[in-house]
């Protein structure tokens, strides 16, 4: 973690904070040529991948604005609120980007499941 005192904020070991307490601006973030980002989401306590997911600019305004996390649905090509019709929502703790400014890290904290199959996690499937 960067110390304070050099002048820098603190960041954390993910990466570079984008939101907390309040967002003046977006960073500088590479979407792909489509105008999307992956976003990892993640339990705020335990650290548990929830679920991976893409946003657009817009989307990810309103994951900031609402504080509820809400993704472009790439096969339907609108907007989705997690938990809109199930009630599992997500409410965002904080968002990080990576150091290429090209992934996000989505912390909240998870109410009911986050996957569509009724699990928690949408990783429940062990290859090896």
């Amino acid at each position: 973690m960067r110390e304070a005192s050099q002048g820098h904020r603190a960041t954390g070991p993910q990466g570079h904070k984008v939101i907390g307490k309040r967002v003046k601006r977006l960073p500088r973030l590479k979407f792909n040529e489509k105008g999307l980002i992956p976003a990892v989401v993640q339990d705020y306590k335990n650290g548990e991948v929830l679920m991976v997911a893409y946003m657009n600019r817009e989307s990810l305004k309103i994951t900031i604005k609402e504080k509820r996390t809400c993704f472009y649905s790439r096969s339907r090509k609108t907007l989705w609120r997690k938990g809109e019709t199930s009630g599992h929502i997500q409410k965002v703790k904080s968002i990080w980007y990576d150091c290429d400014s090209d992934t996000l890290l989505i912390k909240v904290y998870q109410r009911g499941a986050a996957c569509h199959t009724g699990n928690r996690s949408c990783f429940y499937r062990r290859f090896q």
